[in-house]
């Protein structure tokens, strides 16, 4: 070939453009990906439920009181039990019979089946509404957030299932227990996803009470651990005259007796206690 045809050949080839590559095809569907994944369905559900391409089955479909919706060409599809996105698959591989490889996504527009109850010394008890999942932290924010009579801890109850949802035992309650204080702070609650039909109690603090040469004498909410010491300085401190000694205390015994006891600065009181605290002697 002449120097100069390869040249302009080669000049040429610089010159034009990169071939683009084909756009990339829209990612598919996956209610997965933002839905709720540990949410189950259940009647009354509100769904949204979009069929790519095919707007004459695109809809909002509700729930049957039976577990069921209604769904073009498929009729009956059961979906109480299942998440967002395994009634999302169940629902493309039925339709596969009738459409070429369909696309489908199912989302959540309105969660009516699934509720908890908060009860005890919150501003607002009652049966809260599940809206996708729900943490602790939520459920008490719904509830109003706890009195200042609350209990140290949060009491969860919840029934055990089996890997189906179903409830093989009925008086088989799981426990869990957090403390409030951690809950305030932001350090617990979050990573405790409630379940339907969860039961959480804000129980009422124990109290005792402080009488004598305190600043603030009266009830206060008594904390496991709380030694003498700590629950004068709750109540203010000592007046000007108060001792830090010959503490005494009228105690409720386990058969009912209220019995004076001797106590230091570094012993634990018990609720219910009456902490007396005396005057200097000068």
């Amino acid at each position: 070939m002449p120097l100069i045809a390869a040249l302009l050949l080669t000049l040429t080839a610089a010159q034009s453009p990169a071939v683009q590559p084909p756009p990339s095809q829209p990612p598919k569907a996956d209610a997965k990906s933002d839905q709720p994944a540990r949410y189950t369905l259940g009647p009354q559900d509100q769904l949204k439920i979009t069929v790519f391409d095919e707007p004459e089955l695109s809809n909002i479909y509700r729930v049957d009181s039976d577990g069921f919706i209604t769904f073009p060409m498929i009729n009956r599809v059961a979906a109480s039990g299942l998440t967002p996105g395994e009634l999302q698959d169940r629902i493309r591989t039925m339709l596969a019979d009738y459409i070429r490889k369909p696309q489908v996504r199912v989302e959540v527009e309105g969660y009516k089946s699934q509720s908890i109850i908060v009860g005890g010394e919150v501003r607002s008890p009652g049966k809260i509404p599940m809206t996708g999942t729900m943490t602790l932290i939520e459920a008490l924010a719904a509830a109003g957030s706890p009195t200042s009579s609350a209990a140290s801890e949060v009491i969860v109850s919840r029934q055990k299932r089996g890997p189906n949802g179903v409830i093989p035992n009925e008086n088989d309650v799981e426990i869990i227990r957090v403390n409030l204080k951690e809950i305030q702070l932001g350090r617990a609650g979050r990573d405790i996803q409630l379940q339907d039909g969860d039961i959480i109690n804000v129980p009422k603090a124990q109290t005792l009470y402080m009488s004598g040469a305190v600043r603030n004498q009266g009830a206060i909410i008594y904390e496991p651990g709380m030694t003498v010491q700590q629950a004068i300085a709750v109540a203010g401190g000592l007046t000007d005259r108060g001792s830090d000694r010959r503490i005494k205390a009228d105690r409720i015994m386990s058969d009912g007796k209220v019995v004076e006891v001797s106590l230091r600065l570094e012993d634990k009181v018990q609720p219910n206690d009456t902490i007396k605290i005396a005057n200097k002697i000068f």
